[in-house]
This record gives structure tokens, C-alpha cells and sequence, in this order.
């Protein structure tokens, strides 16, 4: 293999996101995720984001780490929560600090840290939810528009939807099936509601982590089951987004648990305002069959209760071969499929890959991070050189943080966290993508 140039202007960058970084516990109001973490049993070794990697006091260092790497973007989330206990300003001096250093500040304005105040009044299976955070949307962009140009909306609302109140292996910790829809409803009229909150002069998108399904076998039946976890996993967020309706084999698979009578006269209309770009996000594939006695491991969690409602019958099968420490499997032509198939259904919408990456053990020397960065961004060239519009990518995560309920058992990271200093040491997979970012070329064996 050559050298596979990216082309002048992609956007390098990381992410992170407001929870599992911040810490700083008392200076915002408590959210759905500080509740779970109390809950016994719910997060690996009781821990809690209350001090996380204390992001909130460490924040010039960490933005001149990110100088330091030569990173042209920086994906960040906002919390509702520090907003509404008066914290925007923390925002507001971080895009200052990160535009000083020439680096693109890419705002998230939900990334999952619901107050808890709204679940109390209902959560996100309430529409009075959606109507809040475009309030908090406006508060937001009120403060920072005048020097950020991405916006997104939402991060992987999926998971809001399907594993707080499907599944409930994450916060608010539901599992209601018929929940799960209305939250997923709700979820998307707040996407456009926001977006009708900002200005025009922003680039608005919002970040999907779409799921590259496949049927375990050509069998009609695992066609079938394929055909029931994409309308689940992507194209209920995807069509009333790029389309402006909700897809009809949806609302058949899903009657029996819901009429989806929450979907007032013109929701449908407002979701389906005009995209600055579509985020993907992407680990590893999606396999399923139709067997009815078949593995439930979907790669979230486990629990008791499915966040695939009336899919409930449908396996999920981890293909064989490595696997990251999350245990999934590494299968790097899924993103080029998610890419390729974004590009074909809208044309011309520009595509920014939101999040990428891996978990591995704590060591410093991360070689098998770096293959599996290395086999993924090949596939984001590939996708750019068959005419996707991708414009940037986003590795996750800048470094190790609280990875929801696994706790700090999981290091995302390309810079290594000692949880008891709190001390930032880059790892070799972050030298290896500041030269990535510095130069653009992806080398072959580097």
C-alpha cells in the first residue's frame, strides 16, 4: 500500500464529551447520569463522573496538549446541566483558549447528561423535553455562535432512546419499549428545534451512530431481521431527518407497541430542516439473524431487557477475529459503508466521521490502537477517492475518561490518564495521529 494522501482542509480533531471529562460535580446541577451512577449495581465499581478527569480545572493544559498535537478541531459537549447552575462562561473561555491556538472549537449540545430535573417531570418520552432544550439550544448559541461554526445537535440520540429507556443499561436506567420510541421521537423534533435555534450562519448537523447492519446468512429471513435492526438502529432517525417521514416498515414492525400517536401533524416537517453536514460514528458492525434462540449480545451492554423494540426475537452475533477490549469486533469496512451509503441517500450533504476509535489496555504503547486507527482511516480515503464528501474526522477519544457504565474500566484514550494525579501522558497512537494530522498522509505500516 502507498502513502493515501487526505486532501488540504480535512479537518483532524478528538472528542470528548461534558461528562466523562469535566468532573467539577458542584458547580453544575445534577443530572440523569450522576443518578445512575448512585444506583448500586449500575456502573462498574460504583464509580461516578463527579471528579472524572477534572477537565474543569485542567482545562488550559489539556487544550495546550491539544496545540502540542498539532490538532486542527476539537469536538466537545456542553452540559446542560453547568448551564442551567450559570456555568456557561467555562464554555465560553474554552472557545476562546481553543481559538487562540488555532483550533476549531465543534460544539455538542447534548451528549446524554439530561438534567435530572426533566426526567423527574418525564424525560426525553415527554415532548415538553424537546421544547426545554431548544430553549437551552438558544441560551447556548446566545454565548458562543459568534465564534463556532459546527454545531451539532445531538450525539447518538440511539442510545438516549434505546439503552435509558429500552434496555436501561444507561441512564435514566427505563425500560419501557414504548418509551424508547417516544423518547426516540422527542429526541429528533429537539434536533430540529434546536437547529431552528441557531443561526443560519452555523453549520449544523447531528451526530449518528449508525449501525453498518448485515444478515448473518442470505436467508430471507436474516434479510428480514437485517431489514428490521436498520429501520431501528438508522433509519428512524435518518428519514424523518433526510426525508421528512418516518419509514413505513418501522411503524408496521413497531405497532404492536406503540400507534405512535405522539407524532403531532408537522413533527415531521421540523426534523426535516436543512443539515449543515451528517456526523457518523462508528466502532464496529452490526450482525444479526432471525433465530429466535440465537446470542442477544448486541454490543451494548447486555441486561436483561432488549433496546430493539418489537425486534425483540432478532440475534446478534459478534463476528470472529480481534476484538477491541469492549470485546467488539474490528471490521473497518463498515465505515465505508456507512460513508458510501450516506453519501448515495443525500447527495452532496458534507459528512464529518464524529467518532472513531478503540479500547485498549493502559499502556503507553499502543500499538494495536494505532492498526486499527490506520485500517479505519484507510476506509475513510477510500470512501473520499469513490465521491463521499467526508470533510473531517474525529478520533475518540482525545483521552482515557469515564466510559458511562463501565466506569474507568475502559481507556478510550489516545492520551493516557493516571486517575490519581490526574497527569495527561500521550501514547504512542496520539504521536502517530499528530503526524497523521500534521502531514495528511497515511503511510503504510506506520
Amino acid at each position: 500500500m502507498t502513502d493515501a494522501r487526505f486532501p488540504d482542509g480535512f479537518l483532524w480533531g478528538t472528542a470528548t464529551a461534558a461528562f466523562q471529562i469535566e468532573g467539577a460535580a458542584g458547580l453544575r446541577e445534577p443530572s440523569i447520569w450522576d443518578t445512575f451512577c448512585r444506583t448500586p449495581g449500575k456502573v462498574y465499581g460504583g464509580h461516578t463522573g463527579e471528579v472524572a478527569v477534572d477537565h474543569h480545572r485542567l482545562w488550559r493544559d489539556d487544550v495546550r496538549l491539544m496545540a502540542e498535537l498539532g490538532l486542527g478541531a476539537y469536538r466537545f459537549s456542553v452540559s446542560w446541566p453547568r448551564v442551567l447552575a450559570g456555568g456557561i462562561g467555562f464554555y465560553d473561555a474554552l472557545v476562546d483558549e481553543l481559538l487562540s491556538y488555532g483550533i476549531k472549537p465543534c460544539v455538542t449540545l447534548y451528549h446524554w447528561d439530561l438534567p435530572q430535573e426533566l426526567e423527574t417531570e418525564g424525560g426525553w418520552p415527554e415532548r415538553e423535553t424537546a421544547y426545554a432544550f431548544a430553549q437551552y439550544a438558544s441560551q447556548v448559541s446566545a454565548a458562543l455562535a459568534d465564534r463556532v461554526e459546527l454545531w451539532t445537535t445531538l450525539n447518538e440520540p440511539w442510545c438516549s432512546a434505546f439503552l435509558g429507556y429500552g434496555s436501561g443499561v444507561h441512564a435514566p436506567g427505563r425500560t419501557s419499549p414504548a418509551d424508547s420510541l417516544r423518547a426516540a421521537h422527542h429526541l429528533n423534533l429537539a434536533h430540529g428545534l434546536a437547529a431552528a435555534a441557531l443561526p443560519a450562519s452555523a453549520r449544523t448537523g447531528i451526530a449518528l451512530n449508525l449501525g453498518a447492519v448485515r444478515p448473518l446468512t442470505g436467508s430471507a429471513a436474516d434479510l428480514d431481521a437485517a431489514r428490521r435492526i436498520d429501520a431501528l438502529a438508522n433509519r428512524i432517525f435518518t428519514e424523518p431527518l433526510l426525508r421528512g417521514a418516518y419509514p413505513r416498515d418501522l411503524l408496521a414492525d413497531t405497532a404492536s407497541v406503540t400507534d405512535w400517536s405522539f407524532v403531532r401533524p408537522g413533527d415531521e416537517a421540523l426534523i426535516h430542516r436543512p443539515l449543515g453536514f451528517l456526523g457518523v460514528n462508528y466502532y464496529t458492525p452490526t450482525v444479526v439473524s432471525a433465530a429466535s434462540d440465537g446470542p442477544r449480545d448486541d454490543g451494548h451492554g447486555g441486561g436483561e431487557h432488549s433496546p430493539w423494540p418489537g425486534a425483540e426475537d432478532v440475534a446478534f452475533h459478534q463476528p470472529p477475529g480481534e476484538r477491541t477490549d469492549m470485546g467488539w469486533s474490528i471490521d473497518p469496512t463498515g465505515l465505508y459503508d456507512l460513508l458510501e451509503r450516506c453519501a448515495r441517500e443525500a447527495p452532496g450533504l458534507p459528512l464529518l466521521v464524529t467518532e472513531n476509535g478503540a479500547a485498549y489496555a493502559p499502556d503507553l504503547h499502543d500499538p494495536a490502537r494505532i492498526r486499527y486507527l490506520e485500517a479505519h482511516l484507510a476506509e475513510v480515503h477510500r470512501a473520499l477517492a469513490d465521491g463521499a464528501p467526508v470533510e473531517g474526522y474525529f478520533l475518540w477519544s482525545l483521552m482515557d475518561n469515564f466510559e458511562w457504565s463501565y466506569g474507568y474500566s475502559k481507556r478510550f484514550g489516545i492520551v493516557h490518564v493516571d486517575y490519581e494525579t490526574q497527569a495527561r501522558t500521550p501514547r504512542s497512537s496520539a504521536h502517530w495521529y499528530a503526524r497523521l494530522a500534521r502531514t495528511g498522509a497515511l503511510r503504510a505500516g506506520s
